[in-house]
């Protein structure tokens, strides 16, 4: 058995698995003019609304119109690319900064759903990446400030659910503010990309509601001592709004909104293990992985090389399977990720050890700012290292994974995948 070429074909087939077209019409049914979901029934014979934001919005959106195509009077979904669609409209946003279109895609979605009657019914494709592409700041914040507090948080690594209390701050659309702009009974069909699931986290919860306040989102910002690199603007509205003179965001559901999970990493990492499990042992270590990536990496590698050395508390073949998002905190100006740090970081501890196999992806198809989705290495890798004389240790200080895994050819391009339930990494342990 090629260990490597098994890895790939586990990622892609899990990647697979949770693709829109595979999870809608496994997880919604239609029957009589009705749509059945979670053994809730909504009728649709008068219609309905299709709108949506993330990175899987247009794949969502084209397995929603295959399947309720007649039902639909109109539709707006927005994603980090265009599409041209039989009767939704996609329009581009931008990630992982927002940008004039962003403001542009999310005055439309709050001018359109607002504008819902209380006879009328919607569906919100929901999905990660929709807290940068649709966005409209809370005033005086401009563009330029939402820019440079986007990228100061994403510069010190902040968790993503942290970054979101202070973007849902900042925002007339996020923490359920654009759900309670409308009168419409709606539902929300969500492809999750956070840890736990946390629907107060993905995509900012545009449509749901908000535990956290102005008082945590200066918390944040203070813990990270990042406040006072903030914009003026930035500044100025979560102090206003600590005091009480800026509208907190909603801190209850809107009663006609219903959310669904229809698609997350625990799912990926269950279809990958039935798919492994033909041909050897394999678990599901966790899909809640978290945590400085190189040292993520080392943790994994040692678990691998354990097993290799007494065969406890698994006996190889083995496949061990972990899912989340770690994060990496940038001090280089390279190219990569947090699934080619990870990856380079693994290498270094494998090094010639035979039979250890690591990879790491991202579901949406994209690591960091390259255009890779991950990589995959073993000690094939090493050589190709060794031979070509470069400095792992170099690359990975640099943060420049890309660059490396370029070069010795194990980074895994797989485009955009019109999904995005966060990483999958694997480790398998030959006998």
């Amino acid at each position: 058995m090629n260990l490597k070429k098994t890895g790939i074909d586990l990622f892609l087939y899990g990647i697979e698995s949770v693709k829109p077209e595979n999870l809608i019409p496994e997880k919604i049914c239609l029957e009589n003019s009705s749509i059945q979901i979670e053994g809730d029934k909504y009728s649709i014979k008068n219609g309905v609304y299709i709108f949506g934001s993330g990175k899987a919005s247009v794949e969502m959106a084209k397995a929603i119109e295959k399947m309720l195509l007649d039902y639909i009077i109109d539709g707006t979904v927005v994603c980090n690319y265009t599409q041209k669609l039989k009767k939704i409209k996609v329009i581009e946003g931008s990630h992982p900064v927002p940008d004039e279109k962003s403001l542009i895609a999310g005055e439309t979605l709050l001018k359109k759903i607002s504008s819902l009657k209380e006879n009328d019914f919607f569906i919100f494709l929901l999905s990660g990446g929709s807290s940068a592409l649709i966005e409209k700041p809370v005033p005086p914040v401009t563009l330029q400030d939402l820019q440079k507090t986007t990228q100061i948080l994403l510069k010190h690594s902040v968790p993503i659910e942290e970054i979101n209390i202070v973007r849902k701050h900042l925002s007339l659309i996020k923490g359920g503010r654009l759900g309670h702009s409308t009168k419409a009974k709606g539902i929300v069909l969500v492809i999750s990309d956070v840890i736990g699931d946390d629907l107060f986290t993905i995509g900012s919860a545009p449509l749901y509601y908000d535990q956290s306040t102005y008082e945590d989102a200066y918390n944040i910002l203070k813990k990270h001592n990042i406040f006072d690199d903030l914009p003026d603007n930035v500044k100025k509205v979560i102090k206003k709004g600590i005091k009480g003179e800026i509208k907190e965001t909603p801190k209850k559901e809107n009663p006609n909104i219903k959310h669904y999970i229809i698609g997350s990493n625990i799912d990926a990492l269950k279809k990958i293990k039935q798919k492994a499990e033909k041909f050897m042992k394999t678990y599901i270590m966790t899909s809640q992985l978290k945590g400085e990536a190189k040292e993520v990496a080392k943790a994994i590698v040692s678990i691998g090389k354990e097993i290799k050395k007494s065969s406890n508390p698994f006996k190889p073949p083995v496949c061990l399977l972990f899912g989340g998002e770690t994060t990496v905190t940038v001090k280089g100006n390279g190219k990569g990720g947090r699934n080619q740090e990870l990856c380079l970081s693994a290498l270094i501890e494998i090094k010639d050890t035979k039979n250890i196999v690591f990879l790491s992806g991202g579901t949406d198809g994209i690591d960091g700012n390259s255009e890779d989705a991950g990589a995959v290495v073993d000690s094939s890798s090493y050589k190709k290292v060794k031979k070509l004389g470069l400095d792992p240790y170099k690359y990975l200080e640099n943060n420049d994974s890309n660059s490396f895994f370029t070069k010795i050819e194990d980074n895994i391009k797989t485009g955009y995948t019109g999904t995005n339930v966060m990483d999958i990494t694997i480790i398998l342990v030959g006998g």
